[in-house]
């Protein structure tokens, strides 16, 4: 199950967190995997420690929202495989405003990264998807954009586009073995939140499973969307969630 042997992956925002983790277990699955980040210390980091495992790895450093530098750097890359989209501008580290108060000039890059990021990227590997006849593309959405959450707005907006995208190309490149799926996700434990906040812990009364995500959680779904095990699953947003239901 979840062997990914012979196969190339391409994670953007792969420098930490649940990118990070993602390239691990990918690689530990057998794929070689490139690690896309803005910062190159971050992505040399990861590609170090997963070949301390024993595992196959390499850089792709670029901005994904700067779509020729996306094409000089993955074109570096031999035959990917499998895209996940990963980089975003996360739900954590922004003020929470009721939409009415919200600072326009704010709206940029959210549209830039979470928009323009996933486009990029599934527009530059497409072709080489096409030519092989395989290839899987995963995009990391948020619970936001489908279940809506108050003072979130420009962010849920720009979050909704990467299934969106994902439901339409799929429909266009089924035929030539390739899947385009997303996962939306509920908060998510990282760094950050190694010590949840207040209203962390207020949150969690809308989980069924009352606890944060994990990125092994993420993991997990992409290592079944990748592999055999998920190549009839496609244009589908699968929720990753803990069962989260906002009011």
């Amino acid at each position: 199950m979840g062997d990914l042997t012979g196969r190339t992956a391409l994670i953007t925002g792969a420098g930490q967190n649940v990118g990070a983790h993602t390239a691990q277990v990918l690689a530990s699955h057998g794929a070689h995997v490139a690690v896309n980040d803005l910062f190159s210390d971050r992505a040399e980091h990861v590609v170090e420690e997963i070949r301390s495992a024993g595992g196959s790895a390499e850089t792709a450093v670029c901005d994904v929202t700067d779509l020729e530098a996306v094409t000089e750097t993955f074109g570096h890359v031999k035959g990917i495989d499998i895209l996940i989209n990963n980089a975003g501008i996360p739900v954590t580290g922004f003020a929470l405003r009721n939409f009415v108060d919200d600072d326009p000039s704010t709206w940029r890059s959210f549209v830039d990264l979470n928009v323009y990021g996933p486009m990029n990227c599934t527009h530059v590997v497409l072709s080489g998807m096409i030519e092989r006849g395989w290839g899987q593309i995963v995009t990391i959405s948020s619970e936001s954009a489908r279940a809506g959450d108050r003072k979130l707005g420009a962010y849920a907006a720009s979050k909704g586009a990467g299934p969106a995208l994902m439901r339409a190309v799929a429909k266009e490149v089924g035929r030539h073995g390739i899947t385009c799926n997303s996962l939306s996700l509920a908060t998510q434990r990282n760094a950050s939140l190694e010590n949840a906040t207040d209203m962390t812990l207020g949150q969690l009364n809308a989980y069924m499973i009352p606890r944060l995500g994990r990125a092994s959680d993420v993991a997990a779904a992409i290592v079944w969307l990748t592999s055999d095990e998920g190549a009839w699953v496609t244009g589908q947003t699968i929720p990753i969630n803990g069962g989260y239901q906002t009011s």
